[in-house]
């Protein structure tokens, strides 16, 4: 406990590093904000103070409020995600793995589209400089050049990280201000009432939602990176993030009133208070800002994919951990997903101006997602509930209104996110419903049956040896069972016989980092149990797990396995390992539920697609035996089979 409240100290370095890591989306939200709020609408008064105040609000009630001081309560041993907050809440309701699901689903296919958007809204500053400059190949050289660091680890970068993201808020406070001098005024915006105004007013009140609603994307990776910056240096941070982000509207703003009447023509603010001299320098930093934004998603995303494979939730792929960074991992298939996914972003859309359309429809949906889960945690933590309704009804409006606003976006390119979201729903879906599905057909026996026939054979000379040790992955959560696949394998698929027999589970536990094993005897020598339960964030290398197991009950005696055969043991030479993965496979003499049936064959299209059983449990192939099993051993019903008598003939 002690490091993990360490973790959360507050410390300058914290501060800095969570600064590099997780505002990157929210901090270069005012690259696009402004620009979409205005679109091809005149510009005037009501406009810019009530877009203004909208954004104001907007970060106070649902960055502020709703993630800083609340979500971030909602810790689980210091990691933080839509998944960790599942797994706080999953034993007590286990239907939330729903909203969980979709939560997860629309933040990867957010995503997807943060990367294009930031980084060429930052390019498209060059426009100024040299006007009809093509943007796009430059965008895709730097998106190219982001996904393949990946491999790398990006610790290296990372340590670089917060002090760019340091001169880029402070960049853009300095600019606000010198606008805000011109026309202090302006910060009469924080007045409710502007905002109140222009969306009982204004016939486009809910297009204008939509826009303003990007400036508050970031705020569910803010909470996604708990793990690594905690909470103290996340609270501190965002108290001068936000700072800056307000100043910079508000700047953006007076040159908006310098302005009124005319069209914006595709004209970025952003862009536009800056001195001209200064604007290689800014669309620089700019760039650079962009480029943190986009790996801070990519990071994400990769975490979400981890955490997904532990929960069930996602086909076992590869997970390469390259540094020793704590929640540094890369995601090679999901890598690939992203840079392409990416890619089709831009040859669909080109520009930024048109990103936006698809920009932000998912994130509304995580935000609901993450208030039910919110909601459930609080209920589990005992929050009188007039405050955890009065938390649902203001948060479920402010969502449903912003998801209202958004859904005018489904046409102009919403329809892409919602495909994607789609896809991978589609994913996790039968990944997690096939479990089930199979956990059904699951026959469980009372091993206590067998410990007389398991000792015999292992004594019995006449069968051949299969190994000296043999080990199974059992699924029984209670030591008194057994599936009776593996009876079956071990007696009578090919009678095995083997000194010592073991029997390996794996269970996931809510909190992170939790690595524990239990050893059973069942029967002494001869049949041992090892229950393994590792956090929903650790590795599961069971081969390493396992030797160093055995290593330690060698170590204190409790078992031996040195070679029962007599050439070997003279020598104490240590007896061979075989593992046996079981892996199920449809059988056709069963009766699925059509749905079942199609749920089952995408199933096995992904698990195709996947690792295989024993790579994803870390185990070496060389010593591995896959036995296929039929996931039903049912016996089709006798219809119209009739015996017939033999009669002689000679009667």
């Amino acid at each position: 406990m002690s490091k993990h409240k360490h973790f959360h100290k507050l410390t300058s370095a914290g501060v800095l590093i969570s600064l590099g890591i997780i505002y990157g989306d929210i901090g270069t939200s005012p690259l696009y904000v402004f620009k979409a709020i205005i679109g091809t609408r005149t510009i005037t008064p009501d406009l810019i103070l009530g877009g203004l105040s909208c954004i104001f609000w907007t970060l106070t009630l649902q960055t502020t409020i709703k993630y800083v001081i609340i979500t971030l309560r909602a810790d689980n041993r210091g990691e933080g995600g839509i998944f960790a907050l599942f797994s706080l809440v999953r034993r007590k309701s286990p239907w939330l793995v729903i909203p969980a699901m979709i939560g997860g689903c629309a933040l990867l296919a957010d995503g997807i589209i943060t990367p294009p958007i930031t980084v060429s809204a930052a390019i498209e500053g060059l426009d100024m400089i040299y006007p009809g400059l093509h943007t796009m190949p430059i965008v895709i050289v730097i998106l190219s050049m982001l996904f393949i660091i990946q491999r790398f680890g990006t610790s290296l970068v990372g340590r670089a990280f917060g002090p760019i993201m340091l001169v880029w808020f402070t960049m853009m406070a300095v600019l606000g201000i010198s606008f805000i001098i011109q026309y202090p005024e302006i910060l009469k915006a924080i007045n409710p009432y502007y905002a109140i105004k222009i969306l009982a007013t204004s016939p486009d009140a809910f297009i204008i939602l939509g826009a303003v609603f990007l400036c508050t994307t970031g705020a569910e990776a803010l909470y996604s990176d708990l793990g690594h910056c905690g909470r103290s240096n996340i609270r501190l941070s965002w108290t001068y993030v936000k700072t800056c982000l307000l100043l910079n509207y508000m700047g953006q703003g007076v040159w908006l009133y310098q302005h009124q009447g005319s069209l914006l023509n595709d004209v970025n603010p952003f862009y536009q208070i800056m001195p001209e001299w200064f604007l290689f320098i800014g669309i620089g930093v700019a760039t650079a800002a962009a480029v943190i934004a986009s790996q801070a998603l990519i990071s994400g995303s990769f975490t979400l994919i981890s955490e997904a494979v532990r929960l069930n939730l996602w086909p076992k792929v590869k997970i390469n951990y390259p540094t020793d960074q704590k929640g540094q991992l890369y995601v090679p298939s999901m890598n690939l997903l992203l840079w392409i996914g990416c890619l089709i972003v831009v040859f669909i859309f080109r520009e930024s101006g048109r990103m936006e359309a698809a920009y932000g429809l998912s994130i509304t949906v995580t935000m609901l997602m993450t208030t039910i889960l919110v909601a459930f945690y609080l209920k589990r933590k005992k929050i009188p509930t007039y405050l955890i309704v009065v938390f649902l009804v203001v948060y479920g409006i402010i969502e449903l209104t912003f998801l209202t606003g958004n859904l005018a976006k489904i046409l102009h390119g919403g329809w892409f996110t919602l495909i994607l979201g789609s896809i991978v729903f589609s994913v996790m879906w039968t990944w997690s419903s096939a479990r089930k599905i199979k956990n059904r057909y699951v026959r469980l026996v009372e091993i206590e049956d067998y410990y007389p026939i398991i000792s015999e054979l292992s004594e019995d000379e006449t069968v051949p040896k299969y190994a000296s040790q043999l080990v199974y992955l059992t699924s029984a959560n209670f030591k008194s069972e057994i599936e009776s696949k593996i009876v079956y394998s071990i007696l009578q698929k090919q009678p095995k016989r083997a000194d010592t027999y073991w029997l390996v589970h794996v269970d996931v536990m809510d909190e992170p980092y939790t690595k524990e094993y239990e050893v059973e005897a069942l029967i002494p020598n001869k049949l041992i149990r090892i229950d393994f339960k590792l956090g929903f964030r650790v590795e599961q290398q069971i081969n390493v797990l396992f030797r160093s197991v055995v290593a330690d009950l060698v170590k204190h005696n409790e078992i031996d396995i040195t070679s029962k055969y007599p050439s070997l043991n003279k020598y104490n030479i240590v007896g061979d390992f075989r593992f046996v993965v079981l892996e199920k496979v449809l059988s056709r003499s069963n009766t699925l539920r059509l749905i079942d049936r199609f749920t089952m064959d995408f199933y096995l299209i992904l698990k195709k697609m996947g690792l295989s059983e024993e790579r994803g449990f870390g185990l070496d192939s060389s010593f591995v035996t896959i036995e296929r099993v039929p996931l039903m051993v049912s016996i089709p019903d006798q219809d119209g089979l009739k015996r017939i008598k033999h009669r002689n003939h000679h009667s």
